[in-house]
C-alpha cells in the first residue's frame, strides 16, 4: 500500500540555521503517526512544508503521491492548527457551511458534521460564545469536509476538556479504520502513548526515533519496574529476597533491563504464598522522549 505522506531527505535551511536535517519517514494509510519535539524541534517546519507552505530547501516530499501545494495534494489533506479562529458573528452552522461552499460540497452537510464532533446542540449558537475547546471543534468539523485521505493535526486537543479529548481520539481513530493518514503534532506524551501507531521524534531538526512505541522500547533498553504488592506482614521478606526497595509499607518496587523481565517474574512467582499482584510498568512515552531527544546531545 502506497504511502500518503513520504518525506525523503528533506532538509530546510534559513540564513544559515538548519531546521530540518535530512528527515526522513513515511505515513501509509491507516496509519496514526505522533510527531513529537520540543519548541523549535523542526514540527512546524515540517508540517508547513507538507502543506506547501515553504519550499524544502532540498530533499523529496510527496503528498498523496504528489507535490505539496499542489491541487491534488490540497483537495486530499486537511489541516488543523493549534489556535483556530472563526469569524465570532457566525454562528456554527454558518461558518461550517461556508467552508463547504468554498470547497465545493453540498452545505446542507454541515449539520452532520457538527454533530459528529459534538456540536450540534450549539450548531445555532454565534461562534464568539464559544469556549476554546468548542472552536477547537469548529476546527475539526471544518478539517473533515471532503473526507480528506490525509489529516496533519498541530496540537488538535488544545482547550479539550478529558472527555472531549477522548471523543476526538474517537473521531481519529473511525477516520483511520476507513483508510485515512494521520500526522498529529502534540506535547501531550500520555494522550498520544495510548492513541497512535507510531511515534517520530525531532530533536534540532533531526530525525532522533522513528518506530513503534514497543520496538522503541526495545531500542532505548530503559529499565522496566515491576510493582510488587506482599500479603499483609510479608513485604520485609519479599523485598529481601528479591532484593527490592520498600514503599507504602506492602509495595516492594524492581527494576530490570527487558531481557531479564522473564527471570524476575518467575523469582516473583516462586514466592507466590508471600505475593498478592505484580504490576509491570514499562517505560513511558516521557521516558522514552527524554531518552531520544538526549541523543542528540551526545
Amino acid at each position: 500500500m502506497m504511502p500518503r505522506l513520504t518525506l525523503s531527505q528533506v532538509t530546510k535551511r534559513y540564513d544559515g540555521v538548519t531546521a530540518l536535517d535530512a528527515v526522513d519517514f513515511t505515513v501509509a494509510p491507516g496509519e496514526r503517526v505522533a510527531l513529537l519535539g520540543h519548541n523549535g524541534a523542526g514540527k512546524s517546519t515540517l508540517m508547513k512544508i507538507v502543506l506547501g507552505l515553504i519550499p524544502a530547501t532540498s530533499g523529496q516530499i510527496e503528498v498523496l503521491g504528489a507535490a505539496p501545494g499542489s491541487q491534488a495534494a490540497r483537495e486530499g489533506t486537511a489541516y488543523l492548527p493549534e489556535n483556530v479562529a472563526f469569524h465570532p458573528a457566525l454562528t456554527g452552522l454558518e461558518q461550517i457551511r461556508l467552508y463547504l461552499r468554498l470547497r465545493g460540497c453540498d452545505p446542507a452537510q454541515a449539520m452532520g458534521l457538527l454533530e459528529r464532533v459534538g456540536l450540534g446542540e450549539a450548531a445555532r449558537r454565534r461562534i464568539g460564545t464559544y469556549s476554546k475547546g468548542m472552536r477547537q471543534r469548529v476546527g475539526l468539523a471544518q478539517a473533515l469536509i471532503g473526507q480528506p485521505r490525509l489529516l496533519i493535526l498541530d496540537e488538535p486537543t488544545s482547550g479539550l476538556d478529558p472527555v472531549s479529548r477522548r471523543e476526538f481520539y474517537a473521531i481519529l481513530d473511525g477516520l483511520a479504520a476507513e483508510g485515512a493518514a494521520i500526522l498529529l503534532s502534540s506535547h501531550a506524551l500520555t494522550e498520544v502513548e495510548a492513541r497512535t501507531d507510531r511515534i517520530v521524534i525531532l530533536s534540532k531538526g533531526r530525525l532522533m526515533a522513528n518506530d513503534t512505541l514497543h520496538a522503541l522500547r526495545r531500542q532505548a533498553a530503559l529499565p522496566i519496574r515491576l510493582q510488587i504488592s506482599a500479603r499483609p506482614g510479608a513485604a520485609d521478606q519479599v523485598a529481601a529476597q528479591l532484593s527490592g526497595g520498600r514503599r507504602n509499607g506492602v509495595m516492594v518496587d524492581l527494576t530490570c533491563a527487558h531481557d531479564e523481565k522473564l527471570t524476575r517474574l518467575g523469582h516473583i512467582a516462586a514466592l507466590k504464598g508471600l505475593i498478592e499482584d505484580v504490576e509491570i510498568i514499562p517505560p513511558s512515552l516521557e521516558d522514552l522522549y527524554s531518552h531520544f531527544s538526549r541523543r542528540d546531545d551526545q
